[in-house]
């Protein structure tokens, strides 16, 4: 893997790591303390990183290169939802930090490509012996999962309506 120094910009400019000042000595060695239980994993174009309703313990940072997710309706069809690059600083996966659900897409590597992948068990460790770094990350998550709930209700509201409308229309 790269050295510190190079993968730090990539971890830093991260959402859940935002929380972190590059400048601050105090930040520099937490953010160096996540790298160390950061391995690397390579996928070639094709290759499921991640797969739909199966368990994971890992969270991915895409580093170089592609992905595509996507997942199944109720009626078992696939729907495309995302395609990511690493040049948008994103990361999958996350909810393996926190819990161990099943996992809610399906991430497919679009190009070779190339990820800091972030064990949910060695980051858990490692929040015990650093409290800030749980508290910042289970913070941006909560913030995140809670704009996500708004918007699934918001959504639910929405086609509620729409059938609503739709049945009292035949009714007229």
């Amino acid at each position: 893997m790269d050295n510190f120094e190079t993968v730090l910009p990539k971890i830093a400019a991260i959402p859940f790591f935002s929380g972190f000042n590059i400048k601050k000595d105090e930040d520099v060695k937490i953010l160096k303390s996540v790298y160390e239980i950061i391995n690397i994993k390579k996928f070639k174009k094709g290759d499921v990183i991640i797969k739909e309703g199966a368990k994971g313990d890992l969270c991915y940072i895409l580093y170089s290169g592609s992905v595509s997710i996507s997942r199944k309706t109720p009626a078992g069809d696939i729907i495309a939802l995302a395609n990511l690059t690493s040049k948008e600083n994103v990361f999958f996966g996350e909810n393996a930090l926190i819990t161990n659900e099943p996992r809610s897409a399906t991430v497919t590597a679009s190009s070779d490509c190339s990820t800091l992948a972030l064990s949910g068990k060695k980051f858990l460790t490692l929040c015990e012996q650093c409290p800030i770094l749980g508290f910042r990350v289970t913070l941006y998550l909560a913030r995140e999962m809670s704009k996500t709930i708004k918007a699934t209700n918001n959504d639910k509201a929405t086609l509620y309506a729409a059938l609503f409308n739709e049945i009292e229309g035949n009714y007229e």
